[in-house]
């Protein structure tokens, strides 16, 4: 009796350390980033990579730098990865051509783009920037076409302005060496731009066309198939959010220890972290969630102005079924 009781206990003992391997095996998911991860705009990401709290969703992210928010809808349309990062107006562009991806959250209520001109221009409008040359990271990032979004609104073209692709660093660099008098982009390259000696003066933001905050999207297929990586990486990544937005210090040295790079580099990393707070991340009642009215009326500019020929419905752009829960709201 003994010996068949010790067996069963053996038997069960082993069974529990099968299992106790099979769920300590994370799911890996490739996520894509439109720019080098190493920047600090993708700072919710890396501090959520480096907290572990991808981790404690039992995912196992691996970054992957595509050619702007446009390559990366372009690669999880091709089933080339399941989520991947851009601007929240991605699907907007995208979905009108076919590619079946769409918003599962955006991280903040303000637009992620600023437009920095240099001081010494004095560029105080839109306007004023008729005939200058300007930068921006690449022709398929969606802050060009949030760019070009502003120009419209301000009754220019492309073709009024001197706008140079230049890459994810020389789209500060060339501003900063007075090869350009204005550059669209994020926070971190005004800031970076602003170390490197530049007096810089922003547009007003009631300038800029009102676009989204960096967005997470994921394919239909992932969607429908896949819906708990889905929100596993979603509310990890609002944690890492969530971690900047209360208490930025602690999020630079967090972000700087993930990002070799960036150590001694923490006073920076604040500033740039402070920014987002104030300009993007700004009043979020539930982090992640997308209001369908300002999708709306981004939708509604775009098609209006031609940069999409065709109204893709509301519906088929964004879901907030990964964000609108308790664990989201906390």
């Amino acid at each position: 009796m003994l010996k068949f009781l010790f067996q069963r206990l053996s038997t069960l003992s082993l069974g529990l350390g099968l299992a106790c391997v099979a769920q300590a095996q994370p799911t890996d998911v490739t996520y894509l980033l439109p720019a080098p991860p190493n920047s600090p705009a993708f700072a919710p990401w890396i501090i959520a990579k480096e907290k572990g709290y991808y981790a404690a969703q039992d995912l196992n992210l691996s970054f992957i730098a595509a050619k702007g928010g446009v390559d990366v809808a372009k690669q999880i349309g091709a089933g080339n990865a399941l989520l991947g990062g851009a601007i929240g107006d991605t699907p907007i562009v995208v979905r009108a051509n076919g590619i079946p991806v769409r918003a599962v959250a955006v991280l903040g209520s303000g637009g992620v783009t600023m437009i920095a001109t240099n001081a010494k221009e004095n560029i105080n409008a839109i306007s004023d920037l008729k005939g200058k040359t300007m930068t921006v990271m690449s022709y398929s990032d969606t802050t060009y076409y949030a760019l070009l979004a502003s120009l419209r609104k301000a009754g220019l073209s492309k073709t009024d302005v001197n706008i140079q692709a230049a890459g994810p660093a020389g789209v500060w660099q060339l501003f900063s060496a007075d090869k350009a008098q204005a550059m669209a982009g994020v926070p971190d390259w005004v800031v970076n731009a602003e170390e490197a000696g530049v007096q810089i003066k922003l547009i007003p933001q009631t300038q800029i066309f009102e676009s989204m905050a960096q967005a997470i999207l994921a394919s239909d297929d992932a969607i429908k198939n896949q819906p708990e990586v889905v929100r596993g990486v979603v509310q990890a990544t609002l944690q890492g959010m969530r971690d900047i937005i209360q208490d930025p210090r602690a999020a630079a040295v967090t972000f700087a220890q993930a990002v070799p790079a960036y150590a001694g580099k923490e006073d920076s990393l604040e500033k740039v972290f402070k920014l987002y707070i104030e300009h993007v991340y700004a009043n979020q009642s539930v982090l992640g969630h997308i209001d369908p009215e300002r999708l709306d009326k981004v939708r509604q500019f775009y098609v209006s102005e031609g940069i999409v020929t065709q109204e893709t419905p509301l519906a088929d752009l964004f879901t907030n079924q990964f964000v609108d829960s308790p664990a989201a709201a906390q």
